[in-house]
């Protein structure tokens, strides 16, 4: 059998999913896979009383995702918004899982997405031949969802223009989708919800109506409090990646994740750690997310490309091209807090040797 490149959350975590259930006593909402107990352990992991351990999939404060979990019991649906990288659709997907087993029932949020990926569309070599008729009607994730008591998720709900968005409103109001087509309505059963993710900082993005606001609970999604959780973000799904990967790279250590994470946290805040030394704010998305994405690839390309120990020379060309990749002032940011910050750091002599090199070339 071929092997997936990434499984959904329910076949990569099927086993925890599975042990959850045999442990799970708790009243289950209707259609629902675990319990709001046992979907909350999902989230942040622990040990069952057989060993199992459940690994966590947030890292960060409990009672968001217990907000969250809530919101999804509650007749309002759930609205995921922050920076890229605060984990929204890693949380969305997980949630998914836990409720529904199937996080598979997606809508993509883009500029091109119609009205039909919120609702419904016409298999339309049917229709011609024999008129409007339920054989001919499609049904997109969200009507599935609804016919079935599971989660939809909308990804990237503000990359969606504002009157497609507005499709929704029926939806999270009445819970219906009216076909009048067929002066029919497709009624939603218990279990079923939405969770939406938007990006609240990016370009292109599409206001919410007042009205559709009004209709979603809405959890913003931190970043993480502590460099300690951020650095355990980065190193645990770095080495997930890279298991998935079934090549056998070098060990990632603990200090260059940690390095790398200081180096991201103090940029985006303006200040050194210990908040002594007031530093120019970048405006890049240094996230997580991006964290990981560099020392993921770094990893990967120094295994097919290098024979010396993992470090500094590999991981900051990636550093490099995420900070200054969409303005050449970010480039000035940098190489200033090279020179007034890591030059200043003993524990940081062979990442400012690069740094300051890979300066001198560019």
């Amino acid at each position: 059998m071929e092997q997936i490149i990434r499984p959904h959350a329910e076949h990569a975590f099927l086993h925890e999913l599975e042990a959850l259930k045999n442990f799970d006593k708790k009243d289950k909402p209707a259609h629902w896979q675990l319990s709001p107990w046992a979907v909350l352990n999902y989230i942040l992991g622990t040990r069952l009383e057989d060993g199992t351990v459940i690994t966590p999939k947030y890292i960060g404060d409990k009672k968001i995702v217990e907000i969250a979990i809530a919101s999804l019991l509650s007749d309002r649906a759930l609205l995921l918004i922050g920076i890229p990288g605060t984990a929204k659709s890693w949380l969305s997907e997980h949630l998914a899982a836990a409720i529904s087993n199937d996080s598979t029932l997606l809508v993509q949020g883009t500029s091109g997405t119609g009205e039909d990926s919120l609702r419904y569309g016409w298999n339309y070599a049917h229709l011609i031949a024999h008129g409007p008729s339920k054989q001919a009607l499609v049904a997109g994730p969200v009507m599935r969802a609804m016919l079935d008591g599971k989660l939809v998720r909308i990804e990237e709900l503000t990359r969606i223009p504002t009157e497609i968005q507005d499709a929704l409103i029926t939806i999270l109001s009445e819970k219906i989708i009216p076909i009048a087509e067929l002066n029919e309505e497709v009624q939603a059963i218990k279990g079923f919800n939405v969770i939406a993710t938007a990006n609240d900082r990016d370009k292109g993005i599409y206001p919410l109506s007042s009205a559709l606001q009004r209709r979603f609970n809405t959890l913003v999604m931190p970043l993480p409090d502590s460099i300690e959780d951020e650095v355990r973000i980065v190193h645990d799904r770095v080495q997930q990646l890279g298991q998935q990967m079934n090549i056998p790279m070098e060990q990632l250590k603990d200090s260059l994740t940690k390095k790398l994470v200081l180096i991201f946290r103090e940029l985006r805040e303006g200040h050194s750690i210990d908040k002594k030394q007031k530093i120019k704010a970048s405006q890049a998305g240094l996230s997580p997310a991006e964290a990981i994405s560099i020392l993921h690839h770094a990893r990967i390309h120094h295994h097919y490309f290098s024979d010396k120990s993992f470090g500094p020379a590999d991981i900051i060309p990636g550093l490099f091209q995420s900070i200054t990749r969409q303005d050449d002032d970010e480039k000035t940011i940098l190489q200033e807090y090279t020179e007034t910050v890591i030059k200043k750091r003993t524990e940081f002599k062979d990442w400012y040797d690069v740094l300051h090199s890979y300066f001198k070339d560019k």
